[in-house]
């Protein structure tokens, strides 16, 4: 390596060093809001957040002052490192207050908390939630309220620079700022936030007109729009009775899940609209249909009436494909068509730049594209095929890196969910438990991680596995696993 080689690569060190010492720092000031939270309930976990708060900053800060310097420019390679180490180093820290707090976690526990909070999955392994202490209750929810609006800047600033899985679809190049949603990247920032903590009150106020406490209704918003899922009671939404509270919640798991930069377009008047959108209208048509089929499956049953049922099955499924993660009820318990039709919809996901995981809406419609002009040219084999979507064109390019990401997504979880198996868990926990985590929903299938259990009792080696599996769903794969090729460290 020449010396302007190695001076590049000293400064693209640095850059990382300062950028995740500053979103520590950050991250340390938040560990401030639930000390107030405690205080006000005259609880003694303040300590814990305040000791807490203090290691982070301090970390944080020597970061900081050890990596300044007047080169600021993030190289293509960096970018990978400094989305990977940041994600994880933020889950790292924040696992420090469930640690150090009265609810006595071993680190592995809290690090598997945390980092299900900050990549909006939503799995626990924490019970007796109802006598938890509130500062704690409002820390999962403050970090999952980070982690959906952190995941969005990501995929909106950064993923579709990266090819990673076909969001260079998404993508508005340099020489059309027609259809920017705003001119500069920090002004989309701020936008997308401001609609982000807008979404956030109004679905905190639907929730007190509903009957949830001030408390209540404020975790389960920030759990809500994140659409990260994790509740302030052991039964989840089950808590609450009232069908007001449960159709108010399917209406904001939906609104996390559609593309936030699209609300800014159309408050604003320009560009798409999110109803004129291809992508949000597959992803509504595709719930609705589903809960309906549902419905009328459950009720012909016999076990509940047609309403009931349309509220229990549009509740549970719009929070699994939405990968929010609440459950009204155990539908494990509905049979085995149930059971299999949620093990599907787990791996389905939301929209693009949206706070939700999956697969993503915009990739199942790219391989139904791909099946289509595949039996065109199978029947006229000399007519060329062009496939658009969204008015765009499909070149092979985007093709191919879905195709890639589907098929290393689906690898993925065989491969996690062997590992778990080797711990000596059961097929039905093991592959469950690794499709949720790398589609970030949150509860999977059987009587250990289904909607009625949580991921307490695994061993420590499968929930490590499965906390790495979440920072790879959230940060769609080939983020992080690029970087364990020899070509990414060669010069």
């Amino acid at each position: 390596m020449d010396s302007a080689g190695a001076r590049i690569a000293t400064d693209s060190t640095k850059v990382v060093g300062l950028v995740i010492g500053a979103l520590l720092v950050a991250l340390s000031v938040v560990m401030l809001v639930p000390v107030l939270a405690e205080i006000v309930a005259r609880s003694n976990d303040w300590q814990a957040f305040l000791s807490s708060a203090v290691v982070t900053g301090f970390v944080g800060g020597a970061l900081m002052l050890a990596n300044q310097t007047e080169e600021r420019d993030l190289t293509h390679r960096a970018t990978f490192i400094v989305t990977s180490l940041g994600w994880l180093s933020v889950s790292a820290f924040s696992a420090l207050p469930f640690a150090f707090s009265e609810v006595d976690m071993n680190y592995t526990d809290a690090f598997f908390e945390a980092m299900s909070g900050i990549t909006t999955t939503g799995s626990t392994v924490m019970t007796g939630l109802d006598r938890t202490p509130p500062g704690i209750l409002l820390w999962r929810s403050l970090i999952q309220w980070i982690g959906g609006v952190g995941i969005i800047l990501t995929a909106v600033a950064i993923l579709p620079f990266l090819r990673v899985g076909g969001m260079q679809l998404f993508r508005t190049e340099s020489s059309d700022r027609s259809e920017k949603v705003l001119p500069r990247p920090g002004q989309i920032a701020v936008a997308i936030g401001e609609v982000y903590l807008l979404l956030t009150l109004l679905c905190a106020l639907a929730y007190i007109l509903g009957g949830m406490t001030a408390f209540d209704a404020l975790n389960h918003a920030m759990s809500t729009i994140s659409t990260g899922g994790y509740s302030t009671h052991d039964a989840s939404f089950g808590y609450f009775s009232n069908p007001f509270i449960h159709w108010a919640s399917i209406i904001f798991m939906i609104s996390g899940a559609l593309p936030l930069a699209l609300y800014v377009q159309t408050l604003r008047g320009t560009g798409e609209t999110l109803w004129n959108d291809q992508q949000v209208k597959g992803f509504i048509a595709m719930l609705v249909g589903v809960s309906v089929v549902m419905a009328l499956w459950l009720a012909a049953r016999g076990d509940y009436g047609f309403f009931e049922a349309l509220t229990l099955t549009t509740f549970n499924v719009t929070s699994v494909v939405t990968t929010t993660g609440f459950a009204s009820t155990d539908y494990t318990l509905w049979g085995p068509f149930a059971i299999m039709a949620f093990f599907i919809l787990t791996f389905l996901g939301g929209c693009t730049g949206s706070t939700s995981g999956g697969l993503k809406m915009f990739r199942l419609q790219i391989l139904a594209l791909l099946f289509k002009s595949q039996v065109r040219q199978t029947l006229y084999p000399h007519v060329a095929q062009t496939m658009r979507y969204a008015d765009r064109t499909v070149n092979r390019e985007i093709v191919f890196s879905v195709a890639l990401f589907v098929f290393v997504f689906m690898g993925s979880i065989l491969v996690a969910a062997l590992a778990i198996a080797a711990f000596g868990v059961d097929f039905v926990t093991a592959i469950s438990s690794s499709a949720q985590a790398f589609a970030n929903v949150g509860p999977g299938l059987g009587p250990i991680v289904g909607p009625a259990g949580n991921f307490a009792s695994l061993p420590d080696g499968p929930k490590l596995i499965l906390s790495f599996a979440m920072l790879l769903g959230r940060l769609e794969l080939l983020t992080i696993l690029v970087m364990f090729s020899k070509d990414y460290w060669e010069r």
